[in-house]
């Protein structure tokens, strides 16, 4: 047993030796307490928002995946976002699911969030559309007949407005 009396070296004695042996410094998950999100990338492009409920279920009581697809396509992109009803599941879903194979493929799984979490957009209806559209301003490309009205462009389509700005339609 080590003798501070005797001993050169730097250590401990009773309670301070306990203290030593110990980190009482939080998991690097007390991070993200404020998330209940984890995202998941790497995950099979066949796999459908069934199958990870299936998966991630394991770990708590899932109440929303997000799979994240082609607005093309439809197909999956290979990473979706998974929300816990509780905080903590995701830290199992991290320890337990990360560097996981499934059908073959390696997936990553980390907390998302942190201050103010995940936010899930929700949809626009299109009377909101429209209004911000016209708060970023008339397109220049639908000035010069070079662009179409659709929800591709973020910018106004008014032909009253376009005339009134001097770059109008001739």
């Amino acid at each position: 047993m080590w003798n501070k009396e005797t001993s050169n070296e730097v250590g401990c004695d009773g309670y301070y030796e306990i203290m030593c042996a110990f980190s009482f410094t939080p998991s690097w998950h007390a991070n993200y307490n404020d998330s209940a999100y984890v995202s998941v990338g790497g995950s099979p492009y066949d796999l459908t928002e069934g199958d990870l409920l299936a998966v991630f279920s394991q770990y708590g009581e899932v109440v929303d995946v997000e799979l994240v697809r082609d607005k093309g396509t439809g197909k999956s992109k290979g990473f979706a976002y998974v929300a816990y009803e509780d905080q903590r599941s995701t830290t199992l879903a991290v320890d337990n699911l990360n560097n996981a194979k499934v059908l073959g493929r390696i997936i990553k799984i980390d907390h998302f969030g942190g201050p103010g979490g995940y936010k899930k957009i929700e949809e626009e209806d299109e009377e909101t559309k429209e209004k911000k559209r016209e708060a970023r301003g008339v397109c220049r490309a639908f000035q010069r007949r070079e662009c179409t009205p659709g929800d591709s462009c973020k910018f106004s389509h008014d032909e009253r407005r376009a005339a009134n700005t001097g770059w109008g339609h001739a």
